[in-house]
């Protein structure tokens, strides 16, 4: 796929700009806080409906507008795709597909496809659970649309369970503070366990397409991360990645793995109860990465650590070109300057001409010649664009 016009209006610090990408690759160079970024950003969000810098929208629009609109021309293989979004203070924002407005914003993911490869994912290895957790959700949208239904709806229902565990929780608590004997506390507590177990029953089968899904993506993944890593570590390295689910997956059988949810869920009743919060399900996965068995979080070298990450990168790029069938979009935010020389080229060698790829850098000095010679290259200047020669 290729992504040919992108025009903002009021977006971040551009309040009108029209990008024309005329190569497979484009070059923003810039100062920082010039709006390099902000391009990319706008790309990532018509993919996925997200940022990775905010979650409210009003950040995303110019001072002093009500609105911000991104629009763009994609060529793919089923043919022209022309994509809107609009954004507004309010939070309430649209998209459009061809000139339509879709009803479901979910409607719109899939249409374009990226990997998004910036300086704050080299935290992905280094950083807590969570990071992991939303780097392989990303990915599992990517592939699977429908997974972004799956997850909403997941997380629906942990917050929902979580308030009533919270309701119990100050129930108990001031029970306690009333009365003396177990005898008082029994008809008030007789309608929670009930109400409970119906938030139990749907966790357990919401939860179970969570897990299943993350273990199939992860399995597709893992080879492909395996041969880049052994690739730029010259196999000096031996990669392991492993998913650990806050419930055990013995195998891909959702009746199996919805007991196993239930049955933990049981075991860890009280420990929920007086926490107030529920400990059990995917929300607490892990994904476990280690080189030559030990673990690349808390003992990988730095340079080992930037190593797994751009494994993981490109393997992401390899895995969604198969699944999709074309190739992805790589967008490049100020990574080349924390690569040193050996991993730069391991990544531009990659790269040639296979994706479309927009990258930012503030000098052109990480480029040879040829690179250079075959890209677009854009000045970025206080959300201006000025075409270098």
């Amino acid at each position: 796929m290729y992504l040919k016009t992108l025009h903002l209006r009021n977006f971040r610090n551009y309040p009108d700009q029209k990008v024309e990408f005329s190569a497979a690759k484009t070059i923003l160079v810039g100062n920082n806080a010039q709006g390099k970024s902000n391009l990319l950003e706008a790309v990532e969000l018509m993919s996925s409906l997200k940022s990775h810098r905010t979650s409210r929208d009003r950040d995303l629009i110019l001072d002093g507008e009500a609105i911000a609109q991104i629009t763009g021309h994609l060529r793919k293989e089923m043919g022209e795709v022309d994509l809107s979004m609009t954004l507004r203070q309010n939070g309430r924002r649209s998209v459009g597909l061809n000139g339509l407005n879709l009803r479901r914003q979910l409607d719109f993911l899939g249409t374009l496809n990226m990997v998004q490869f910036s300086s704050l994912d080299l935290d992905l290895v280094r950083g807590g659970p969570e990071q992991r957790r939303h780097w392989l959700d990303s990915l599992l949208v990517q592939l699977e649309p429908i997974y972004a239904y799956v997850l909403q709806q997941y997380n629906q229902i942990l917050r929902q369970r979580n308030a009533l565990l919270k309701g119990v929780q100050k129930s108990d608590l001031s029970r306690q503070n009333l009365f003396s004997s177990p005898e008082s506390m029994s008809e008030s507590e007789s309608s929670s366990p009930s109400e409970l177990a119906l938030w139990d029953a749907q966790l357990a089968i919401a939860g179970s397409r969570v897990i299943r899904r993350r273990a199939r993506v992860l399995q597709r993944l893992v080879p492909f991360a395996q041969s880049w890593h052994q690739a730029i570590s010259g196999s000096t390295e031996a990669l392991e990645i492993r998913y650990a689910p806050n419930v055990e997956l013995v195998d891909d059988n959702p009746e199996a793995l919805q007991k196993a949810f239930l049955d933990k869920i049981q075991q860890r009743a009280i420990v929920e109860r007086h926490q107030g919060t529920t400990i059990v399900g995917p929300h607490r996965d892990e994904v476990e990465f280690t080189i030559n068995n030990t673990p690349a979080r808390q003992y990988g070298s730095q340079g080992q650590q930037r190593t797994l990450v751009l494994a993981l990168k490109l393997a992401e790029l390899k895995l969604i070109e198969e699944v999709i069938g074309e190739s992805p979009l790589l967008l490049l935010d100020d990574v080349l300057a924390e690569l040193d020389l050996s991993r730069q080229n391991q990544l531009l060698d990659a790269i040639q001409d296979r994706f479309q790829t927009l990258i930012t850098t503030t000098h052109l000095g990480s480029f040879d010649a040829q690179w250079i010679n075959s890209s677009q290259i854009l000045e970025v200047k206080a959300g201006q664009l000025v075409r270098m020669v």
